[in-house]
């Protein structure tokens, strides 16, 4: 008679990763019986117990009942746990020198307006007005010409304009411009401020519980398109600022700290100043040289 071994708490990972199909997807095999690995191996760790787990249940049934087509509570979880720039950081190895990603963000809208170079995307008039420029460079130092940058941020009051419809105007802090053959940029905004993440919800709840606050550094958006290049999503970030070491979704890195200088053009008040070093997208040829 052939032995059964049903599950126990010793063999519980081996008994529910060997309930997958043969014609289980490779790397949604892979996936799975990692996750089950780790999960059973959490669980037996901390010694759950039925209480938690049940608190476990609800605390994540609440975070899907709080998400609609404006808000993102898993994302948010994803972020404030460190999960989201994990992902983006093994995503996004570049060589060094290469500008780095950072988080992409709720709170990025598509279709904002192509504008000229040095519009200003500041349209309700508040807040410290700042210059940000630099140029778009390859890893040799070339300029890059008829790169697509998307740039956005919060407003005086640390609010996106999705955040206040009707309050503040649409497209308020945001724009597109694209790169000449210098591969410049330049426009006016405003110097951003620190703002919270949404924590009146079940995230805000757990960062209480875990005596950590919600507060994000200040940062201008930025992201880059074209079609011979990696896709840069980053940010730069206001040095000095007070959350720089302590920001609630971990998405400072150091490269991205720049100062904002005094600025001494009429009706400018800061200036920002970055090149974004950016690499040309992996050739089939490069991708089959690096598996082999």
């Amino acid at each position: 008679m052939t032995r059964i071994d049903y599950f126990t708490e010793e063999n519980s990972i081996e008994i529910v990763n060997g309930r997958m199909g043969k014609e289980t997807a490779p790397r949604l095999q892979e996936v799975m019986a990692s996750l089950v690995k780790h999960l059973h191996g959490f669980v037996k760790d901390v010694e759950l117990t039925q209480e938690e787990w049940e608190a476990a249940i609800e605390f994540l049934t609440h975070t899907g009942q709080i998400c609609d087509d404006k808000r993102q509570e898993f994302i948010l979880l994803s972020d404030t746990l460190g999960v989201s720039m994990l992902v983006d950081a093994i995503q996004h190895r570049r060589p060094p020198g290469a500008t780095e990603n950072t988080v992409f963000g709720p709170f990025h809208v598509d279709g904002a307006p192509v504008l000229e170079m040095g519009a200003n995307i500041s349209l309700d008039g508040k807040g410290e007005t700042c210059l940000y420029e630099g140029r778009v460079l390859d890893l040799d130092g070339n300029p890059v010409e008829g790169v697509r940058i998307d740039v956005w941020s919060d407003n005086s009051e640390g609010f996106y304009d999705v955040q206040q419809p009707g309050e503040q105007p649409t497209w308020n802090n945001r724009g597109v411009f694209i790169t000449g053959s210098d591969g410049r940029y330049w426009f006016t905004g405003i110097k951003p401020v620190p703002y919270p993440i949404p924590d009146d919800g079940p995230v805000g709840q757990m960062l209480t519980l875990l005596g950590r606050h919600p507060w994000r550094p200040a940062h201008m958006h930025f992201m880059l398109n074209h079609s011979r290049y990696e896709r840069i999503v980053t940010h730069t970030f206001v040095s000095e600022d007070p959350y720089l070491t302590s920001d609630a979704v971990f998405g400072v890195k150091d490269s991205l700290i720049i100062d904002y200088l005094p600025c001494s053009e009429e009706g400018v008040m800061w200036k920002a100043s970055f090149d974004f070093l950016i690499v040309e997208k992996a050739t089939k040829r490069d991708t089959e040289r690096t598996n082999t």
